[in-house]
């Protein structure tokens, strides 16, 4: 028998931003309900693109059925398909950024949506934020691999990223212990250190350079050349891509217009892995992780959390408490408003427990101040 659903008739769901494990979770938690429900559902393709392209497909039971396991989102991503930052090339072959709010606005109405199920980063819940204000109904799922939404304790992906790195310290640990070198591994993060953190504190990283606390180069070197002259004739430095030296900045990669946020970190592992070759002459390699933090499936946390998250968002949506995010508050999921979500990102602090823990374990920041 089919369960009344408080009026909500049409949903959508769309998976913005970056991919990363358990979107496919969240979109079967989502989904399954929804039909049981009574509720129609559409997958909205390749995020906000679709949203202003007006490309969708209808989602049944027998699509979200076995994809609990699997990586990445069945409907695609992008990180490049700001409805309010859209980039369009003139005859000249120029790239020009426009306005296409209307469009993503005006399919909303003509597909006969109810309420859409947003899933994405702190990019994609501005985006919500700013199309709830045009008139949509929107319920959204934090997800991202960096962990940087205040109002969560945690996103899902992160902890299947950590995984990542985690398995990756544990491996360079025995090459680097036989060839007596210094490895240097470069992970994910954007403009926080909770990649970092967690996969070098589980790891066993020997120091952990993050963007929230500028790191002393010479305090690095130190490091190294104390645990040599003790006998252990290796170390392992796991650092965040968006990690600062004292008096420095960030390294770019590029940039790319056509982003919300043109800039592409990428490049401090190499430069820290030359830095320490040149200044201790102790052997130095680096390994960049990149998009395998983002690959493959997710936890059993993650699958966990996703489907909570999922279930929790139909269940808004069904009580029409639009223009709310769920969130992981201790070991429930709770709400609160998109808008308050956003507010701020969620930064590494000294004085977190992990930080403290790494500390006491001999881990080094890159500094003498913990």
């Amino acid at each position: 028998m089919t369960k009344r659903n408080g009026g909500i008739k049409r949903i959508g769901i769309l998976t913005g931003g970056g991919d990363c494990p358990g979107l496919n979770a969240v979109i079967r938690g989502v989904a399954k309900p929804a039909h049981d429900h009574g509720l129609s559902v559409i997958g909205i393709l390749d995020g906000f693109e679709g949203l202003v392209e007006g490309r969708a497909k209808e989602l049944y039971n027998k699509d979200v059925s076995g994809i609990l396991a699997r990586g990445g989102t069945i409907l695609g991503s992008s990180n490049k398909g700001d409805p309010f930052h859209w980039p369009e090339e003139d005859h000249n072959g120029d790239i020009k950024i426009v306005d296409r709010s209307k469009a993503a606005v005006k399919n909303y109405m003509g597909w006969n949506l109810d309420c859409v199920i947003a899933i994405g980063g702190d990019g994609t819940m501005h985006i919500s934020n700013k199309l709830a204000q045009m008139g949509m109904n929107i319920v959204g799922v934090p997800k991202t691999i960096d962990n940087d939404i205040d109002a969560t304790d945690q996103t899902f992906g992160h902890d299947s990223a950590v995984y990542v790195v985690t398995e990756a310290i544990d491996r360079l640990h025995t090459t680097a212990s036989s060839h007596h070198r210094v490895m240097v591994i470069e992970v994910m993060g954007r403009y926080t250190g909770w990649i970092a953190l967690h996969g070098g504190l589980a790891g066993g990283a020997d120091i952990i350079l993050i963007p929230e606390i500028p790191f002393s180069w010479d305090a690095v070197y130190d490091k190294v050349v104390e645990r040599n002259m003790m006998g252990k004739r290796f170390s392992i430095v796991c650092v965040a891509e968006g990690a600062i030296p004292l008096g420095g900045e960030m390294v770019i990669k590029k940039t790319d217009k056509k982003r919300t946020d043109p800039i592409q970190l990428g490049g401090i592992g190499k430069l820290v892995a030359d830095k320490i070759d040149e200044n201790t002459k102790l052997e130095t390699r680096y390994t960049v992780l990149g998009h395998l933090q983002r690959g493959g499936s997710p936890t059993p946390y993650d699958r966990i959390l996703s489907t909570k998250f999922g279930t929790s968002a139909i269940e808004l949506a069904m009580k029409k408490k639009f223009g709310r995010m769920v969130a992981l508050k201790g070991m429930e999921i709770s709400s609160v408003k998109i808008e308050d979500a956003i507010a701020k990102q969620k930064l590494v602090k000294k004085n977190d427990q992990a930080v403290r823990a790494a500390a006491a374990v001999g881990m080094s920041f890159g500094t003498k101040d913990l």
